[in-house]
């Protein structure tokens, strides 16, 4: 090395040494996204595919810089005195491996996820996993930001001092960081808790506040309902584990819809059971296995009857609800108009008093 900067400047040597190591790293990121390419296409029957080109961006640029600062420091060792440039480049270091890290934490979970497909009818098991598979991400995601945190504040001699000063003398700092953290540890315990018992799932259905949709996205600290008018109803992640809310598909996908009508005394409930069935055999819709039409209530001047129909999926369910709600209304209308609901009132003649009429 001695000799060759008695010939070439040395700031040349340093960007030939970087250029030189950048190349070879580049060659390593090729044979390794190569090797990935191949192991990838071995396994095409294997359960999970990982989609290997996730890793393409990371490997591209991780390996090549590392390398790049690696010849920068045995190529100007005077540099590692400078703290300024020392410091950018353990940031960078610590960086460009977390980095590294997340891009393959999303790369098994996605394979993971493939697998599980929630678009069939039959999707519980599917939802079930895919649920515990993005709480689980973004635990580790979080985890890992936090392990590169403490080892970017490990590396700085001033920073690890502050501190164990500042873990030294909480005091009423402490309290109140304490105290402003507990809303946020309380929300990841819950993410935690959802992950294992899993009260809600991904395209759970779910009536919360009021408000009637599914489960669209959980994360570590919020959970996001898209309501079935696309509006998007947002809640802590803790609300599901404090509150009552229902439920559809907790156990099962399928789901029972109601239909209440209101119709007069004299409407004939054997006919609506016989339209009902008719109106079930021609959609497929219906899963066939609920059919019911009761009287529910009967009120002062009208009848409630309750019409219950089953579907493989609450979307669905809805759908038959609203078909079977037209056909019977059109039913009562065309074939009972009088059952229709109505009041009824008795006018009678008024008695007049001989005594007050005009003479």
């Amino acid at each position: 090395m001695n000799i060759l900067r008695d010939y070439i400047p040395h700031w040349l040597i340093v960007v030939g040494a970087a250029v030189l190591f950048l190349l070879i790293g580049l060659l390593v990121a090729r044979l390794l996204m190569a090797s990935a390419r191949k192991l990838a296409s071995l396994n095409a029957s294997a359960p999970y595919q990982f989609n290997v080109h996730r890793l393409r961006r990371p490997l591209y640029m991780v390996i090549p810089l590392l390398m790049a600062i690696i010849a920068v420091r045995l190529t100007w060792p005077e540099a590692s005195a400078n703290p300024f440039y020392e410091g950018v480049i353990k940031i960078l270091a610590v960086s460009f491996v977390y980095w590294l890290a997340v891009s393959i934490v999303g790369m098994v979970s996605a394979a993971v996820m493939r697998r599980y497909d929630v678009n069939v009818r039959d999707n519980l098991r599917a939802r079930r996993i895919q649920t515990r598979i993005v709480v689980v991400r973004r635990i580790v995601s979080f985890l890992l930001f936090l392990i590169a945190l403490a080892a970017v504040f490990m590396m700085f001699e001033s920073l690890r001092g502050l501190g164990v000063s500042l873990l030294a003398s909480a005091g009423m700092a402490g309290l109140i960081i304490g105290f402003a953290a507990q809303k946020t540890l309380g929300n990841l315990l819950a993410g935690i808790q959802i992950a294992i018992a899993q009260p809600i799932r991904m395209g759970d259905a779910v009536v919360v506040e009021g408000e009637w949709g599914w489960i669209e996205e959980i994360t570590l600290t919020y959970v996001v309902i898209r309501i079935w008018d696309l509006r998007r109803l947002v809640l802590p992640i803790s609300y599901f584990i404090e509150k009552p809310f229902q439920n559809w598909t907790r156990n099962s996908a399928d789901i029972i819809g109601s239909v209440e009508l209101f119709a007069d005394y004299s409407l004939p409930i054997e006919p609506l059971r016989a339209e009902l069935v008719r109106i079930l055999n021609e959609t497929k819709l219906w899963d066939q296995k609920v059919q019911v039409v009761q009287v529910t209530e009967a009120e002062r001047d009208v009848i409630k009857i309750r019409i219950l129909v089953s579907a493989a999926d609450s979307p669905t369910a809805w759908d038959l609800r609203c078909l079977v709600r037209e056909k019977m209304v059109g039913f009562i209308h065309a074939n009972y108009p009088h059952c229709l609901p109505k009041t009824r009132a008795l006018l009678e003649p008024m008695e007049t008093d001989a005594r007050i009429l005009p003479h």
